[in-house]
């Protein structure tokens, strides 16, 4: 199946980037999201939603946390992602890890799961776009 993968070096500490994929602050500060539930545990649900009007929510990414590691690692399986105007895309992964490499973190995402057919490309080629630049965006915010 495919996969997408983004590194980037990040000069903040590996807990800094994993708790950018976690806090509610953080998560609206950086990428948007407008209503998470996330809860910090194997098992515990990842929740994400975006652009939300009285009409309902816009987007939503949502999954199981496999595993946590407050300072290394948050990998999500049974990943999908709800779009209004596609049908539900899933199940997937994601995969966020945080090295420490001196005085820097290598930060590593990998989204994988990607099955065959349109509405699979479409996501599949929106990703492919956006992780590198959302690594950027991550990068800038925690280097501030």
């Amino acid at each position: 199946m495919r996969k997408v993968e983004a590194k980037i070096d990040v000069k903040a500490k590996p807990e800094k980037i994993i708790q950018a994929f976690t806090d509610s602050k953080m998560l609206s500060d950086w990428w948007g999201v407008e209503r998470n539930l996330i809860e910090l545990k194997p098992g515990g649900l990842y929740s994400l939603a975006w652009k939300i009007t009285e009409n309902g929510f816009g987007y939503i990414s949502t999954g199981i946390i496999k595993e946590y590691q407050f300072d290394k690692k948050l990998v999500v399986e049974n990943f999908a992602y709800f779009n209004p105007e596609k049908p539900i895309l899933g199940p997937m992964s994601l995969t966020v890890e945080a090295n420490a490499k001196g005085n820097l973190t290598e930060m590593y995402i990998c989204q994988n799961g990607y099955q065959d057919g349109p509405d699979w490309d479409w996501y599949y080629e929106a990703v492919v776009d956006a992780w590198p630049k959302v690594v950027e965006i991550i990068k800038d915010y925690l280097e501030v």
